[in-house]
């Protein structure tokens, strides 16, 4: 069987750009399970659906394949995305295909060993390389607080503009922890507060 995932990060975006991509492999909605939830993590309702949880048992069965149109419609944390990779691919027996990156897909190949050793190659590159991009954003916006507090330009944030927890909020945003729509939610801030601050703070801790 052929099952698709289709995945955005908050209720106010659309599925649908998603949805066409996946109709193209799968001509039944039923087998397309959908979420409108953070990358974050995995506890979302419709991959839970696919997997399985301690609970319920898992849509997938050994053979099936599991189709998506990139790798970040799993997730946003890279090693949680390596870990159900590897659940899914091994634990389950279910192919992936990934369509907007031909490598990574598991059904392709008449040896399937050395195609999911290539397959699982390119994953740990792909999942290395997200990593280190993560962690020069943030080493770059501290290196530019450190900066600007050195030439004194940094006053630490305004009580009077800023909300509590802005600069941890403002950081998971920056390294795509979070969208710009659960940092909003998080902070209880309409769209154009939000980034009227976003264009201070960064005007503020800019060396």
């Amino acid at each position: 069987m052929k099952y698709g995932y289709a995945r955005v990060s908050s209720t106010d975006q659309n599925l649908e750009r998603q949805l066409l991509m996946l109709r193209e492999h799968i001509s039944d909605d039923r087998y397309i399970i959908t979420d409108k939830a953070s990358g974050k993590d995995f506890n979302r309702k419709g991959y839970n659906t696919l997997v399985g949880t301690a609970e319920t048992a898992p849509m997938l069965h050994s053979g099936d394949l599991l189709i998506i149109t990139s790798l970040d419609r799993l997730g946003r944390n890279y090693k949680e995305i390596k870990d159900q990779w590897q659940h899914i691919t091994y634990d389950l027996d279910v192919d992936i295909k990934v369509l907007d990156m031909p490598l990574l897909d598991t059904s392709q190949g008449s040896d399937s060993l050395d195609r999911r050793f290539i397959v699982d190659l390119v994953l740990q590159i792909l999942s290395y390389t997200a990593e280190k991009e993560r962690e020069n954003i943030l080493k770059r916006q501290q290196q530019g607080i450190e900066a600007a507090k050195a030439s004194g330009k940094y006053l630490g944030r305004p009580k009077a503009n800023f909300p509590e927890n802005w600069e941890n909020i403002y950081n998971e945003w920056k390294s795509g922890s979070i969208t710009a729509v659960q940092a909003m939610k998080n902070i209880g801030l309409k769209k154009t507060t939000f980034y009227k601050l976003v264009k201070n703070y960064e005007k503020s801790v800019s060396p």
